[in-house]
């Protein structure tokens, strides 16, 4: 992708509204991981349980891969996501390697964390006008997009 070349003026507004926006996504962000720390689970095993849920069968190797961490960092963290029963190892296709899927506890706890944070989200929102709202509605594309890993 280009690189867009911006003024000088331009690139103070950006550094302005980063400085703007960085504290009110980190409080955000910080809230929504309370809530799943409230249901009995760390962020990192929510983002965990979500991968696994997107991606069934995934290996050690490759969830490790994808949240940029150590093959046995992960394996540490599989273990116990295992020995609390929400995720299960199964029979690779050529049986050296095996894959990781959701159980059904897994996914009634990955469930039960998404209705927390939205129910916690919805509550603020509720509480914006609409004129709030709607800004928020036109930000949430240009933030996600904000969120995606480039290279």
């Amino acid at each position: 992708m280009a690189q867009l070349v911006l003024t000088k003026a331009a690139r103070d507004d950006i550094l302005a509204l980063a400085e703007q926006l960085r504290p009110a996504v980190l409080r955000v962000a910080r809230s929504l991981r309370r809530e799943a720390q409230r249901a009995g689970m760390s962020a990192l095993d929510v983002q965990l349980l979500a991968v696994v849920r997107k991606h069934p069968g995934i290996g050690v190797s490759g969830l490790a891969e994808l949240e940029q961490v150590s093959a046995a960092s992960m394996s540490g963290h599989v273990k116990r996501l295992a020995e609390a029963g929400w995720i299960e190892r199964t029979a690779g296709e050529d049986r050296r390697r095996s894959g990781l899927t959701l159980t059904h506890r897994g996914a009634k706890a990955l469930d039960a964390i998404r209705r927390r944070r939205n129910d916690w989200l919805a509550a603020r929102l509720g509480a914006l006008a609409p004129e709030g709202r709607a800004a928020l509605a036109a930000a949430a594309e240009p933030l996600m997009r904000l969120a995606e890993e480039r290279p």
